[in-house]
């Protein structure tokens, strides 16, 4: 039987030392299904409390997932070496949140194995989310540092570069599962889509200036507002040009409310464009890192 050490605690580092970053990142972590439990004993989740349940744990997932992804960028960008340190207990709530999910939707369904059987063969979404969490199952498996021994450093970061294949399962099961309104999945789209051009960015441009970084924004922004706009043209019919004219309104009637996905992305990006010309500015030198994994 494994006996825990001081190491072992989530606010603490390999050494056993507590950790303020691993302390703040697992109450963070925390929070959301805490919450959640909060607004169902309170009865706040609406008419359908489980079904609300199931999107919200999802969502969180999804969340977590691109938190997750975005370590080694901004390790990277800003040379902050020490988030290396939390990722891995991000990669795991990332689990706990997916398999949460599951349980929840099981739930809803009073646990009719029937009735899960045959909604899986008549809704595609569910199919595509059980691939997805079976992918994570997989890495989460694979995470422990005996895994890695056994697997070899080469291997395991084959297996774990699954995490850029899963995330677009879990978004594409988000995107389909909300039939009409896709804001959220497209929102949490066009972060990906900008974590993945930093990567892209990082592997031409190991220490990319302030510049590069606002252009990456401003092209990803650009990208999620075609993204959208295809959706709802593809699935509802809605006219594309009316969809990418939503993004202005904001601007034209002041109506800071009705942000789209786009501009959101474009902003968070453009963030950190200022953020790495202010570090510049201070003469806050960038630490050396590995190149990116996963």
């Amino acid at each position: 039987m494994a006996v825990l050490t001081a190491r072992h605690w989530p606010w603490n580092d390999r050494q056993g030392r507590f950790s303020a970053l691993r302390a703040l990142a697992f109450g963070l972590v925390l929070l959301p299904g805490l919450w959640l439990a909060w607004q169902g004993w309170t009865q706040q989740l609406g008419a359908k409390p489980w079904t609300q349940a199931v999107h919200d744990s999802g969502s969180w997932s999804l969340r977590i997932l691109l938190a997750t992804l975005a370590v080694t960028p901004l390790r990277r960008i800003f040379g902050w070496n020490r988030l290396i340190g939390i990722r891995r207990m991000l990669g795991l709530s990332v689990l706990a949140y997916a398999l949460l999910h599951l349980v929840l939707y099981c739930i809803d369904l009073a646990f009719d194995w029937g009735l899960i059987l045959s909604e899986l063969v008549k809704r595609f979404y569910l199919v595509v989310g059980l691939v997805a969490l079976a992918g994570l199952v997989a890495l989460g498996a694979t995470s422990t540092d005996a895994m890695i021994r056994r697997l070899g450093a080469a291997r395991w970061q084959r297996l774990h570069k699954l995490i850029y294949a899963i995330a677009l399962l879990g978004l594409f099961h988000a995107a389909l599962q909300s039939k009409i309104d896709v804001t959220q999945p497209v929102l949490l789209a066009g972060f990906f889509a900008l974590l993945m051009a930093y990567r892209a960015l990082l592997a031409r441009r190991p220490d990319p200036g302030a510049a590069a970084l606002a252009a990456t924004a401003l092209a990803i922004g650009l990208a999620t507002a075609l993204l959208e706009a295809a959706w709802y043209a593809l699935a509802t019919g809605a006219p594309a040009l009316a969809v990418l004219q939503a993004n202005a309104d904001p601007l034209v009637y002041g109506d800071w409310s009705a942000l789209r996905p786009a501009p959101i992305v474009a902003l968070v990006g453009l963030g950190v464009a200022l953020g790495k010309r202010l570090s510049r500015a201070l003469g806050q030198p960038v630490s050396p890192s590995r190149p990116a994994r996963r």
